[in-house]
């Protein structure tokens, strides 16, 4: 959970509890937020700049599955390589609702749910055609 009155990097540290400066800038660095951008307050961000952080937090925080609702939308192309390069990296479980196709082909999917009727099998090529629906 971000705090709107705390700055990037305040809000970066407190995500865990023996996380060093230079490691958070460098976390933040790899999601777009480099220099002095660090010190601003989290209320002047964007809503795509607050999803950066709040997956970053996430990322270096112990969570050990994230649960994503479309986590690419609203966010600039280069945004939404960060994300996905991070997300693609992080150890734990992800599970993500998406209809952009791109980022699931980015992710390689190992499993897949089928809603409604929760149906649950290894992710295959074919679940592609069902991504794009809307």
């Amino acid at each position: 959970m971000l705090d709107f009155e705390r700055t990037i990097l305040e809000n970066m540290m407190s995500s865990k509890d023996d996380l060093r400066e230079p490691e958070a800038r460098n976390v933040l660095g790899s999601f777009l937020f480099v220099g002095d951008d660090v010190h601003k307050p989290v209320k002047v961000l964007s809503g795509g700049e607050r999803t950066r952080l709040a997956l970053a937090t996430l990322v270096v925080s112990a969570a050990n599955v994230l649960l994503l609702d479309e986590p690419t939308n609203n966010l600039d192309p280069a945004s939404r390589e960060e994300i996905l390069g991070a997300l693609g990296e992080y150890q734990g479980a992800v599970i993500m609702v998406s209809h952009d196709e791109g980022a699931v082909q980015a992710l390689k999917p190992e499993r897949v749910i089928l809603l409604p009727d929760g149906d649950e099998d290894i992710w295959k090529e074919e679940y592609f055609d069902l991504v794009a629906i809307d």
